[in-house]
């Protein structure tokens, strides 16, 4: 069988074990939201959002190491045998990215709790929303390429159900299964590439990857991998000829609809 080009050893890094638990907190308030709403009612929005500045506010301790030049990183290996790592990092695009997320993730938490008072589901879309906002921290904090496409489908699912928010109106319904069809298959096309270039180099690590480029630029399989991971990104970004899901997609609360367009 073919033998993947051997790449260097990564970089120094700060490993920082924090960093896991930060982004998959998200999940475990999506968890806890319909409980503390049933609980404490329109005032789970502000707890919420509270959280999410707290967010804000850890990431943020990141500016002055990556500003130097630093690469945060928490690496943990979970199925070596095939290439797959836990493992995200944290460099300046990604930072910028998760400080959006959260920062705007605060209020848009906030903006919904005015614009959603009273709603009888309003525990159900807070559980959505901080799903999201997990989720897409995942895909900008992933090095991992097999960990960010489990993120970035997460994103399509939590889409899905935002944007069949109000599920008893037929239009909702079919704008949500409309816009998971279109991202969740330019997924697919994402974990193509993703596996390719795995075949490629020999390593599913992004940070490896950036290192040694021309390895992969070098590959015969760069343009399939090129095509596939294109394919991936204009049908989750609604980019032409995939942008026909995106106007119905309005049909989710205006909230949703301002917080989608970070995660585009």
């Amino acid at each position: 069988g073919r033998i993947a080009p051997q790449l260097p050893p990564r970089s120094d890094v700060t490993d920082c074990p924090m960093l896991s638990i930060a982004i998959l907190s998200g999940f475990v308030a999506a968890a806890l939201a319909p409980w503390m709403y049933g609980l404490i009612k329109e005032k789970a929005g502000w707890v919420l959002a509270a959280y999410a500045a707290a967010l804000t506010g850890y990431f943020a301790t990141y500016i002055g190491p990556v500003s130097h030049g630093e690469e945060v990183v928490q690496f943990i290996s979970w199925f070596p045998s095939l290439g797959i790592n836990f493992s995200f990092a944290v460099d300046g695009l990604g930072l910028l990215m998760a400080l959006l997320i959260a920062g705007i993730g605060t209020l848009i938490t906030l903006y919904a709790s005015s614009y959603l008072k009273g709603d009888p589901n309003l525990g159900r879309f807070y559980l959505s929303l901080m799903l999201f906002m997990a989720s897409m921290l995942g895909v900008v904090l992933a090095d991992n390429l097999l960990l960010l496409f489990v993120f970035w489908e997460l994103t399509s699912v939590t889409s899905y159900l935002l944007i069949g928010y109000k599920h008893e109106e037929e239009g909702s319904r079919k704008a949500a299964l409309q816009a998971l069809l279109v991202t969740g298959a330019g997924g697919l096309a994402l974990l193509a590439g993703f596996v390719t270039i795995y075949i490629a180099t020999g390593t599913y690590e992004m940070s490896e990857l950036l290192q040694s480029p021309d390895i992969l630029r070098e590959s015969p399989f760069y343009g399939i991998i090129f095509t596939l991971v294109i394919i991936g990104a204009f049908t989750k970004s609604a980019q032409t000829p995939f942008h026909f899901w995106l106007p119905s997609a309005t049909a989710a609360p205006t909230p949703v609809s301002a917080y989608r367009r970070v995660g585009q």
